[in-house]
């Protein structure tokens, strides 16, 4: 087996998929969008405001689906988890990591289809099935 890397595709077989994950894994952690996650993860998990919101938030979350799964969720119940959610996503802190979510969010899944672009695997049709004839 050589240790070339392939002609046609660059790629050193000698370089096992986890090794080039590491390298993928550290890659991502150097990006903007991941650095700005961070630092506004860390801001709304150090805002005094954003955690009693976040608390309040699951609290009348937790409520809701409760009195939901027991059929005694009300619309004024669903409004108020609503509105809850409303003033947690207004504050800047919360807003701006939101807003970074999404950005690594959108990068991630720009990565993920890179990666699948020279896979030819489906594994569409096995949802749901066991077995395969």
């Amino acid at each position: 087996m050589s240790t070339e890397p392939d002609v046609e595709t660059g790629v050193d077989p000698a370089r096992t998929p986890e090794a080039v994950a590491e390298e993928l894994g550290a890659a991502i952690a150097a990006t903007d969008e991941y650095e700005r996650y961070v630092e506004t993860k860390t801001a709304v998990e150090e805002s005094r405001e954003a955690q009693e919101k976040v608390r309040e938030f699951e609290r009348l979350r937790d409520a809701f689906v409760q009195a939901r799964e027991v059929g005694e969720a009300t619309e004024e119940d669903r409004d108020t988890l609503k509105n809850a959610q409303r003033e947690l996503h207004a504050l800047p802190e919360m807003a701006d990591y939101l807003a970074a979510q999404q950005e690594l969010d959108a990068r991630l899944e720009r990565l993920d289809t890179a990666i699948g672009t020279d896979l030819d695997v489906d594994f569409g049709d096995r949802i749901g099935s066991c077995c395969q004839d």
